[in-house]
């Protein structure tokens, strides 16, 4: 008994110190600390049935468009609504395609309503698409990031509709990396894509509902727009603190850790060098064959960056770049997720990889594909390194500051 009591308390002690000396580490996991789920916008469809009273709906959406109860959005608005056509984005209505591939019209087996693509020959609604639609609902996960096509599409819809007299009705979900944090510079004028259709930080602090009043007002689309709220959210809430189910959103996000530091890392779409495209953690590893993994880990773990320690990593791509080599570098192990900074991360193991990489480091040139790193950063500072590092991250947050000062006349959250 002496021995099982005494046994205990060392468990407690150990376990009170473990929580004093790292308290983050629970949070950098996942802890989840909200006792109620929240409410999506598509859980809470009843209070806004009068907006679709007698009216001919289309649906925005894919995998991630479900309710808390893992009902597809497809299913509910096909139940409670006269839905009568689906609009596909990137990666299909129901995420199978693969970043970039073109998505193609087709019919839903299930509900056996036509599947309008927008990432194929158009990426804006037609007036044909919409011809037989009076309201035009969206309702699908968005990362949170800038160069990420779901919210263009919505944007592109919404200047449709605006032409075409039609409603749009976004039903809105968490930003999984938060509604506080704004990070990096936004998109200057010439360099506008798909990726990147208007200015705004790479990381935007906003849900999609926000984002599509912002989009309404600051940019002239003036579409007759409705936002069916959450309830329960809060900004300071990243995805894990919902209490609701993920999705993937994309093949390359498989997880809320890897849209937490995809605003950065995804800069190095824009180089030779891999960001984990084709292993089981995208955007969490970056390499290459003729990196030193040591070294680079060393370099960057001596900068006490806020909130991540990186480890060597070596890695074989299944697919894209480097397929089937073996490429050496680092792994991003996030320790304290609030005060991780993804965009300052990445900019300093791209200035540390870009020096010791020398002759073997490429960025991909302006082409007028959205892999293009000016396209991904917003113009061509990073490219031509006429900014120093400092000044460009300077810059970048005050562009960032500029912004939230904006978006803020814009929150439905507090």
């Amino acid at each position: 008994m002496i021995v099982k009591k005494s046994l205990t308390l060392l468990m407690v002690f150990f376990a009170v110190v473990g929580l004093c000396v790292f308290p983050q580490l629970g949070e950098a996991q996942g802890a989840v600390k909200n006792t109620e789920t929240v409410k999506l916008g598509i859980d809470n469809i009843d209070k806004y049935l009068h907006v679709f009273a007698g009216k001919r709906v289309g649906l925005i959406t894919n995998a991630t468009g479900m309710n808390s109860k893992f009902e597809s959005t497809i299913d509910v608005l096909y139940a409670k609504t006269n839905l009568v056509a689906l609009f596909s984005p990137e990666h299909g209505i129901r995420g199978a395609a693969a970043a970039g591939d073109k998505v193609g019209n087709l019919t839903d087996a299930k509900t056996g309503l036509p599947v309008h693509s927008l990432y194929g020959a158009t990426k804006k609604p037609t007036a044909q698409m919409l011809a037989n639609i009076d309201v035009l609902a969206f309702d699908i996960q968005d990362v949170g990031a800038r160069p990420y096509t779901y919210i263009y599409t919505l944007a592109h819809a919404m200047q449709s509709a605006k032409e075409q007299g039609k409603t749009v009705v976004v039903f809105d979900r968490p930003n999984p990396i938060g509604g506080v944090e704004v990070e990096g510079g936004v998109i200057k004028p010439g360099y506008e894509s798909f990726i990147g259709l208007y200015p705004i930080p790479s990381r935007y602090g906003m849900t999609v509902g926000e984002l599509a009043r912002l989009f309404n007002s600051e940019f002239n689309i003036g579409c007759d727009l409705a936002v069916v709220k959450m309830t329960g959210w809060n900004r300071t809430m990243y995805f894990d603190d919902t209490g609701l189910p993920w999705v993937m959103t994309s093949p390359n996000i498989p997880t809320p850790a890897t849209a937490l530091v995809y605003p950065g890392m995804g800069l190095f779409g824009g180089t030779n060098v891999s960001e984990g495209i084709g292993t089981t953690r995208p955007f969490e590893f970056v390499g290459a064959p003729w990196l030193d993994a040591d070294f680079l880990t060393w370099r960057l773990n001596r900068l006490e960056l806020p909130g991540v320690i990186f480890r060597p990593a070596y890695f074989t791509p299944q697919y894209g770049l480097y397929k089937g080599e073996q490429c050496a570098g680092v792994q991003l192990h996030v320790v304290d997720r609030r005060a991780f900074k993804s965009v300052k991360t990445a900019i300093h193991i791209l200035y540390q990889v870009k020096e010791l990489g020398g002759e073997h480091f490429k960025f991909k040139r302006p082409n007028g594909h959205d892999g293009s790193i000016d396209l991904i950063a917003g113009d061509d500072s990073l490219r031509t390194g006429l900014l120093t590092q400092e000044e460009l991250l300077d810059g970048w947050a005050a562009e960032a500051e500029r912004f939230t000062t904006v978006a803020k006349q814009y929150y439905l959250y507090e």
